[in-house]
């Protein structure tokens, strides 16, 4: 069986046959089955939607330097899904994926910084931030 097969399904919003292939990838450490599995749970795609599931599977690809589940966790905290809300655990997290170039991260970090949220208010880093992601 091909892993990535989870992607594939996934993209085709083939959740059952996604679900088929990622559960046993993710189970075997996985990061990118990881994080799609982590997706699906924060989503309710082809399963019960359970933030705490999510935030345990993102938690995993996270922590392997996966940016994609790195940048969920940071919403997931933010947001106060699956866990108690964390301004801090936030930034941690948007930080370790925008590092990586990622967009998103960048660009919520900016977000973060103008409302000095987990971090002091800082005009100058919020546009810098902004600037890096596009």
């Amino acid at each position: 069986m091909n892993k990535k097969l989870f992607g594939v399904s996934f993209a085709q919003k083939k959740y059952d046959l996604a679900l088929k292939y990622c559960q046993p990838a993710a189970e075997q450490g996985d990061l990118e089955a990881q994080y799609y599995l982590g997706l699906m749970y924060e989503k309710g795609f082809g399963l019960k939607q359970d933030y705490t599931e999510a935030m345990n599977w993102y938690l995993k690809a996270a922590e392997q330097g996966q940016a994609k589940a790195q940048f969920n966790l940071g919403v997931l905290y933010f947001n106060g899904q699956g866990v108690k809300q964390d301004y801090f655990k936030a930034v941690e997290w948007h930080q370790k994926a925008a590092e990586q170039g990622y967009a998103d991260a960048q660009y919520n970090l900016a977000k973060i910084y103008y409302l000095g949220k987990g971090v002091k208010q800082d005009f100058v880093n919020a546009k810098k931030m902004a600037r890096k992601s596009g």
